[in-house]
């Protein structure tokens, strides 16, 4: 399988991040706001790194920035396992669980590789 270049994976953490957005402003229990913030910083700041690079380095390889995202892959395996009772909202949970997929590929071939 091909690496995901920088500008996939940046299109597919920033769908991700929309959606936990949207997963937080919709959740009504305050532990889960908080599990969802802890992954939304995270996630925003992998972002930050990743638009500090050259536009002309978006066909690249993505390599993992931050050292938290190193980390995310068991929170978002844990959100995986709980989020039919974190995410109420059904189309907020249907694109979650499409999008979930697809990060939790690229983390994992980044940690493989690392």
């Amino acid at each position: 399988m091909n690496p995901t270049s920088v500008a996939d994976t940046l299109r597919e953490y920033l769908s991700l991040l929309e959606l936990l957005d949207d997963a937080y402003w919709e959740a009504s229990n305050i532990a889960h706001k908080d599990m969802l913030y802890d992954i939304i910083s995270i996630f925003s700041q992998e972002v930050s790194e990743i638009n500090k690079l050259s536009i002309q380095d978006h066909h690249y390889p993505y390599e993992v920035i931050t050292e938290g995202i190193r980390r995310v892959v068991p929170k978002l395996e844990r959100l995986d396992e709980s989020r039919e009772e974190v995410i109420q909202r059904t189309q907020t949970l249907t694109d979650f669980r499409d999008i979930l997929s697809s990060v939790l590929g690229i983390l994992e071939d980044q940690l493989r590789t690392l």
